[in-house]
């Protein structure tokens, strides 16, 4: 059947991007907030179990159950803000998409937009706007949304991209930051190299990021929106909470790995924001490497990994 050997790429990619996603988040769970000098000493090379928040190996984190929300809210509508909003607030009462049944980890941000959403106020206008609402939060969980939309015009992927980011984080740093994750992600899987598919979301950065509220925000992402990113050495690239150092450290991993596994290590033990740096790394590294690229053995360690596998079989068949 003509086109078939594609369609069957491009469900290979979405689940590796799935798969890849919530693997990087279990690596890099038990050592999150570790320092980079600590994890040089010790680093990763599998997955561990307890650490942190002392929890099994195969655990993701909060970064993946919102994912996951993310998920089953675009199987349920083409996009829903008020519906994404509502599942994550669900989650955060241990109600959806945690791996044991209760939730250890929720960032502030998220924390008082949920509540925001909770006391009625619009998913959209839930996410703070201030200066210091810059964290990860809404990064870690945008991956589905350049899968599901990736054939939109730009314009349009970037613009949900904001709009899902707003749910809790609304800042325009933040969304610039969904947004440019969601453009490389997008071209990757169209078969780009990473290298190509970070010069292509480069250029429409350059064309759609040249107003209000967007411009004046560019400087901050020298790093992240530079041809040069991958001649950058380990020490030149942060890795902590801000948005847009895992920004940068994710695209960076991708960019100077051969592989998966390389990727989401080198995102790991980098250290401090571990295991959301390793997310968003991962779900570019499984785009491009499929999803015989996040090793089987990590994958079946997963919890809830029945679950992982039919709704990521569910979610790449509308999207393929």
């Amino acid at each position: 059947m003509p086109g078939l050997p594609f369609q069957r790429s491009i469900k290979d990619r979405i689940l590796g991007a799935l798969w890849g996603a919530v693997v990087g988040d279990a690596l890099g769970v038990p050592v999150e907030f570790r320092s980079r000098a600590r994890m040089q000493a010790d680093p990763v090379t599998d997955l561990r179990s307890h650490g942190t928040y002392n929890q099994p190996k195969g655990t993701w984190s909060d970064d993946s159950s919102l994912m996951l929300c993310t998920v089953e809210s675009l199987l349920a509508h083409p996009f829903e803000a008020q519906d994404m909003g509502a599942r994550f607030v669900r989650w955060s009462k241990g109600e959806q998409w945690t791996p044991w049944g209760s939730v250890f980890d929720i960032g502030n941000a998220t924390r008082r937009a949920l509540g925001r959403i909770e006391r009625g106020v619009p998913a959209e206008q839930a996410g703070g706007a201030d200066e210091s609402s810059n964290g990860n939060g809404s990064l870690m969980r945008i991956l589905p949304i350049a899968l599901r939309f990736r054939r939109e015009p730009p314009e349009r992927l970037l613009d949900l991209a904001h709009r899902a980011s707003a749910i809790t984080h609304r800042h325009a740093r933040s969304q610039m930051a969904c947004g440019f994750y969601c453009v490389v992600a997008a071209g990757l899987l169209e078969g780009h190299a990473p290298a190509a598919a970070h010069a292509r979301a480069i250029q429409v950065a350059d064309a759609f990021y040249r107003e209000s509220p967007f411009a004046s925000e560019l400087p901050r992402f020298k790093q992240a929106f530079s041809s040069n990113l991958a001649t950058l050495s380990a020490p030149e690239i942060p890795s902590s909470g801000y948005v847009v150092d895992t920004l940068t450290a994710a695209i960076w991993c991708l960019l100077t790995s051969g592989d998966y596994r390389e990727t989401v290590l080198k995102a790991v033990n980098l250290g401090e924001d571990t295991d959301t740096t390793a997310i968003v790394a991962g779900g570019l590294a499984g785009i491009h490497g499929g999803l015989e690229a996040v090793p089987q053995r990590w994958r079946e360690t997963m919890a809830r990994a029945g679950d992982l596998a039919a709704a990521f079989e569910r979610f790449a068949a509308i999207c393929s």
